[in-house]
């Protein structure tokens, strides 16, 4: 016993395995889980995912992983959002017109252009820029790129929620957080080695800003 317990939320939203490779190479022993109560006690959490935002909110309030992640987060133990994580942990989103975990004030928003050439979802490698520094960002430099996928992006209330932005065709929120709650909307899986370097930050992350 004593050793630290990482778990990757299981909610039937994307590949999860890719999220525990990258773990593994950064020396973070995560387990995928569904069992919500396992999780509400986990030293750590990593809460992944891809789809739509009504689907994964259904499935989360299936089986209490809702309850089990404000719990989590609650405690103070270090919470690390990625892609459709990120989304759903705001207040609402317009996808699926979805209320969802509030664990952020802001809602989710589709893009929306006039210019042919850029196409939804936002695909590809773009650059994130650091806003306000945070641990799990430690030695992202200017011009560092991360892996996208998605057609919605999120909308914090507040500016103080923001660690990290991106331009696509207008700018907006690609990290997020509040205390121990961090979260991305790109795929540091997916995002060679700036990718694993921020994995690497939030395994030594003590849940502190």
């Amino acid at each position: 016993m004593g050793k630290t317990q990482t778990l990757i939320v299981d909610y039937d939203a994307g590949n999860l395995h890719s999220v525990r490779r990258a773990c593994v190479e950064v020396g973070l022993d995560a387990e995928i889980c569904a069992d919500a109560d396992r999780v509400a006690a986990a030293d750590r959490v990593i809460f992944p995912g891809v789809g739509a935002a009504g689907a994964a909110m259904r499935s989360l309030c299936a089986n209490g992983m809702d309850e089990a992640l404000k719990t989590v987060i609650g405690s103070g133990r270090p919470v690390l959002g990625i892609c459709l994580g990120l989304q759903i942990s705001l207040d609402y989103s317009e996808e699926n017109n979805t209320r969802t975990l509030g664990i952020i004030e802001g809602e989710v928003k589709r893009f929306s252009f006039d210019r042919a050439d850029l196409k939804i979802p936002h695909m590809g490698w773009n650059e994130v820029e650091v806003v306000k520094p945070h641990p799990v960002l430690g030695g992202i430099e200017p011009g560092d790129a991360f892996y996208f996928v998605h057609g919605y992006y999120p909308s914090p209330a507040s500016d103080d929620a923001v660690y990290a932005t991106t331009v696509y065709e207008e700018r907006f929120a690609s990290a997020i957080g509040r205390e121990n709650y961090f979260a991305t909307q790109f795929h540091p899986e997916k995002s060679g080695r700036v990718g694993l370097r921020l994995l690497s930050n939030f395994a030594a992350w003590d849940g502190s800003c």
